[in-house]
């Protein structure tokens, strides 16, 4: 697996995360239970986005990933 496939499945997984958080944020009752599920969402977003910028820099620096 290349580093690209890595960090494709990586940032997938990130953005699978933080949509499961925000979904157990919106479906409890418990305000400390959501606001907990809110920062998780969004810490798993920043790395989300740390990811993407990752591979897009992979992907500009390595010829065989240009299209």
């Amino acid at each position: 697996m290349t580093t690209v496939n890595k960090l494709e499945k990586a940032l997938t997984s990130a953005q699978g995360l933080a949509t499961e958080l925000k979904t157990f944020s919106m479906d409890t009752n418990n305000q400390q239970a959501k606001q907990t599920f809110k920062q998780l969402a969004q810490t798993t977003e920043n790395i989300a986005q740390t990811l993407e910028s990752r591979l897009d820099f992979v992907k500009s620096e390595e010829p065989q990933y240009r299209e």
